[in-house]
Parts: structure tokens; sequence; C-alpha cells
């Protein structure tokens, strides 16, 4: 006996797929698949997540306790088949969801395949924990709250959409819940793939267009989404199909795919749907906008409504829907709500960590010793294994004017940086542990100065190679938060958007959307040292205490890997890559110059966003 209770989390055969290590009460690793198959949301068995985190821990497969799936085949079986006889779905819909709920009651074999482990050394017992329970507690139990109303919000898991209810210590007491065909997730997928966005997880380029349209079919998306007293809401099924044929899915070892969810009825109501390769139009703006206003309007109500039920002024949120930071900025001003924590993974990565959270506290009864004041449980790499991925690269580097140096003094490595990146200087930098979910939060991350008015123009065309409507984030100093932002609160993991203090926003053009907003992440010296120290430098420098941060990535999964880090830093043409205490640099000035003129227009001017309204 190891003398410990290990539990392993999995989020498996959906998007996002994930895993995470819980060893007595603490989270001691997390990731997604996709980091290592280096493909984006990648829907499967996270076989290699699952390797990480126990290879992390000095474990291995035999002395896990407990293994738990944020799935449960059995939940909501009487309405399952009460459903099936009412509406007689496809066989398709039926033999497409019997498969995959075959996959997951099947997870202790496919762990002993996906690892190459022995039969007799996996004793663990199995939990399937229902999907939006997983959900709540991925939120709730890692929290800093002792009690608290909490949401979860998605597609469909487990034949519903949305739960809510009240957390007390270890225990939530489920409250209400919507179940399948209506569910606001369907709603925004739908709407994201008429607006011309098919591929999944694209419902974040609807809340960056958002902000440069009007909601002026907001009215005609009320007969779309419709408000129940209780505070939950129902679809319009007439401008959908899942409810019959079923929208064809592909959740088995590669990129998820989801065919389309809106019937031609929709077109009818708002218009023809756009290709893929259309030139977008105001009304595609204002339909963004409106497709946003919508939800928001049935989100704020369920929560006026939860608070009602709970008087809580802290919320938790979680699901897919957890991660449209738009609305969560705005239930401070819109609810009664006055603390919201919204985890780093809010989305199914996160049911990962939740159903484990589930079976600690739930399941053997133990008490809540852990709080995610941060992102950092993936990989990290020590200054021999960068060391020798920077020696590997020796000739790329030199070929490409590049000089290579090593820093060992932080304060010293922070100073030169800062001044780089107050220069004008684009900075990849990879420190540490990987971060936990979607967004970059200083340890793989590509950083710049927020005063630049072209930076936005140079990042999308010179590095992210995507629309020019996209906003960047800024990366701000806790303690000078409530200077720059009209709204305070920790927000360590960039799920809320801020209105930026209007007198301010001239002077962070590259963080400033286009509404004068923000989706900042609040960095602690406690949490990140290294990262605060950094963006410290540059304020001492210029007077701006934040950066603007992306993701370390070129249309491909956050970098995980130093050598990745290297070749993305190779193939945009950043001007400084900072891997550990090695430092990158493109020394041939005019040659740095020459890359960001020819990422802009033949005219020499960046290219015309949308007019705003």
């Amino acid at each position: 006996m190891h003398g410990r209770t290990v539990i392993l989390g999995l989020n498996a055969w959906h998007g996002d797929s994930a895993a995470a290590l819980i060893v007595d009460g603490q989270l001691v690793a997390a990731a997604e698949e996709e980091r290592f198959r280096r493909v984006k949301h990648w829907a499967g068995f996270p076989s290699q997540a699952v390797r990480y985190c126990l290879e992390s821990a000095g474990l291995t497969l035999a002395d896990v306790d407990h293994v738990a799936i944020n799935r449960d085949p059995r939940a909501n079986l009487l309405y399952k088949l009460g459903y099936a006889l009412r509406r007689r779905p496809s066989f398709r819909l039926l033999r497409s969801r019997l498969a995959n709920a075959s996959r997951v009651r099947d997870l202790r074999a496919e762990l002993i395949r996906g690892l190459g482990a022995c039969g007799d050394d996996f004793r663990a017992r199995v939990h399937h924990v229902e999907h939006h329970r997983a959900h709540l507690a991925s939120a709730y139990l890692v929290s800093p709250f002792q009690s608290a109303a909490v949401v979860s919000v998605d597609g469909f898991g487990d034949f519903s959409s949305a739960m809510w209810a009240h957390g007390h210590g270890t225990d939530m007491v489920e409250l209400g819940r919507v179940r399948f065909p209506h569910s606001l997730g369907l709603y925004y997928l739908a709407l994201t793939q008429h607006l011309g966005f098919p591929n999944y997880g694209d419902e974040y380029k609807v809340m960056g267009m958002a902000a440069y349209g009007e909601p002026v079919y907001l009215d005609a998306l009320r007969r779309v989404v419709k408000l129940r007293h209780d505070g939950g809401f129902e679809l319009n099924l007439d401008y959908f199909v899942h409810h019959k044929g079923g929208v064809p899915m592909t959740w088995d070892g590669g990129e998820p795919r989801l065919g389309r969810a809106f019937s031609p009825k929709l077109e009818e109501l708002l218009g023809p749907a756009r290709f893929v390769d259309e030139a977008l139009e105001q009304r595609h703006y204002d339909l963004a906008a409106s497709i946003q206003a919508m939800y928001e309007e049935a989100f704020f109500h369920m929560l006026c409504a939860l608070h009602a039920q709970t008087g809580e002024t802290s919320l938790c949120v979680a699901g897919g829907c957890g991660m449209n930071s738009l609305a969560n900025g705005r239930i401070t001003t819109q609810t009664p709500f006055e603390e919201v924590y919204v985890q780093a993974a809010a989305g199914d990565a996160g049911g990962s960590i939740g159903a484990a959270a589930e079976v600690w506290c739930g399941v053997l009864g133990r008490r809540r010793l852990f709080t995610m004041d941060h992102a950092y449980f993936g990989p990290q790499f020590d200054a021999e294994e960068i060391g020798a991925v920077v020696a590997a690269a020796e000739g790329r580097i030199d070929s490409e004017g590049c000089e290579a140096v090593v820093e060992s003094d932080e304060g010293a490595l922070c100073e030169r940086v800062a001044e780089a990146i107050a220069e004008g200087k684009v900075v990849g930098w990879f420190q540490g542990r990987m971060e936990w979910g979607p967004r970059a939060l200083g340890n793989r991350s590509i950083l710049g100065d927020p005063r630049r008015s072209d930076l936005k123009d140079i990042l999308n065309l010179k590095i992210k190679r995507r629309e020019s409507f996209r906003p960047f984030a800024p990366s701000v100093l806790r303690e000078h938060m409530s200077a720059w932002f009209d709204q305070t609160g920790d927000v360590p993991f960039m799920g809320q958007v801020f209105p930026i203090r209007e007198e301010k926003r001239d002077k962070v053009p590259a963080v400033t959307h286009a509404d004068g907003t923000g989706r900042l992440q609040t960095v602690e010296r406690a949490t990140n040292p290294r990262y605060w120290r950094l963006i410290r430098a540059f304020e001492e420098r210029t007077g701006v205490p934040m950066l603007v941060n992306t993701s370390f990535n070129e249309n491909e999964p956050v970098v995980c890997h130093p050598r990745e880090a290297l070749d993305c830093f190779l193939r945009t043409k950043m001007d400084l890559l900072v891997l550990g205490d090695h430092l990158i640099e493109r020394v041939s000035v005019a040659q740095a110059a020459k890359s960001v003129a020819a990422a802009l227009p033949a005219s020499g001017g960046v290219p015309a966003e949308p007019k705003r309204g």
C-alpha cells in the first residue's frame, strides 16, 4: 500500500479530452490531450495526458485508487427512454450515442490498453460522475468560497444542458436543470455556424466580433430562445435539427467534427448563412452582437432566479458556456451577485478535475483541501532539457540571424526582456509549468507592448495569422487593476471582460477592444513571481503595469515542449524567445523591421477593422 489516496480524473471521448490527478485532496497535475497530440481540441481517450499526470507524480496505474470520468450513461435514463419513445430519433443518432456510451462504460479496458499496463496492476474503483455534476464540482469544490451559488451551462452532457445548485461546505444541492433538446450552448453553436465559423470551439470568434456590431437582431432571436418563469429557457426547435436526425459528431481520436445544427428556417429569420470564405459585412457583426445579447439575456435571467433561490452573493460558473468571458464580466453589474469564480478550464476539460473532486468530497466524504488560484499544473522542463533543445537547433538559430545567450540572474533577465518589449519587440515567453485550460497565463505566452497602436495588426498578421477583429488580452498587476479598469476583482484565468477606464484607453490601444473593454488576467507575485517581476520591470520603464499576452502558438495548440516553442519562434519571426534562462534574439534590427513591414499590406497601412456600430 502506498498510503495515499490517488484519484485520476478524466474527460474522454469528447472535445478537449484531458486528465487530472488529485493526491490526498491536492491537485498535483492536469493537462489537455491536445498539447501532446498537437491537434486542437483533441477528442478521444487522453492516454498521453494520463501518462504525464502519473509520471509527474512518480506514480503508475497500479497506484491509482479511484478513476473518475465526467460521464454517466445511466444518468437521466428514464427521461432518455421517454424522449426516444416520444420523438423516435433516427437510427444514426441512436447508434452514435450508444457507441459513445459503450466506450465510457468500458473505461477500465481503455486505460489498460492506452497505457500499455497489465490488467492485474489496475485495481482502482471506477466512478461515473454525471456530466454537469462534474462541471459544478470543477468550479465550486476548487473555489475560495465555503458557500456559493453554482451554475453549469454547455451544449449537452448526459442529456442535460444546464444545471444549477447551492454549494455548502462539500455538498452541492441541485436546484434545477435544463434537459435535451434545449440548450444555450447548442444555440450559440448553431448561430456560430450560421456566421460561417464551422470548427469546434469557434464561438470565441463571435464574441470578438460582437464589439463591432449592434444587437439589431435581438427581437428576432427572442423567437429562437424563450425564457421560462423558473429561470430556465427553451429553444424554438423549428430553427434546429439536433432533436430530429441529430447533428453528426466525431469524437474519436482527432479533431472534433460537428455537422450543421441549424435548420433552413433560421436562414428565413436571419438571412442567408455566411460561407466560410465570404467577406464579413456589417450585418454579420450586428448578428454577432445580437447572438451575444440573447445569450446574456437568458444567462442573466437564470442567474437572477438562482440568486433568489440561494440568497448567495458568490457565484461559481462552469460548463463550455462558462468560457463566455463577455457575459462573465457583466455578472456583477447585471445580477445581484458580487463575487464570481470561473475555473481555468471551465469547459469539458475541467470536468476531469470536477469528477475527481466529486469523488474526494462526495464519495469519500473528505474535506476540501485545495483552492485553484493558479493554473500551472502542466509539464515543465529543466535547464538541462532546454539547453539540449537549443544546442540541437544551433544551426537553424544561426541561419535565422539569431544570437543565443544564457542569463541565470532572474532580475537581469526580466530587465532585459522588459526593455525589449518597451522597444516594440514581440517576445515568446516559455517558463515553468504549462498552463491548465485554454488561456496562456504567463508561462506559454507571446508578449508585447500594450502602448503600440499597431501591435494587434502585427500580431495577427506576423505571428498568429488570424482574423483582424480578434482582440488581445492584457496581463495586469493585481495591485494596479483598480486604476486601469472600471471593475475590480481577482481574474487569474482571463475568464472575464471588464471595461478599461475611459481615460486610460488611449494609453493601451493594443489591449483595448472596439467597445472599450479588455479580457484581462490579474497577475500576483505569489502565484507567478517571474511573470509578475517582468511586468513590474516594464511598468518601471513605462508607467504601464501590464503587457499584451496572447497564447504561444500559431493556429495550433499552445506549445508544450521547448522544441515546439523554438519552432514557432523561428517560423513566425518573433523578435525574442525566452526559454527559461535562455534568450534567443534576432540581432539584425533591419531584418526585424523588414519582417514587420512584410506582414503589413503593400499600401503600408494596416488592415481596416470593422466600424464600431
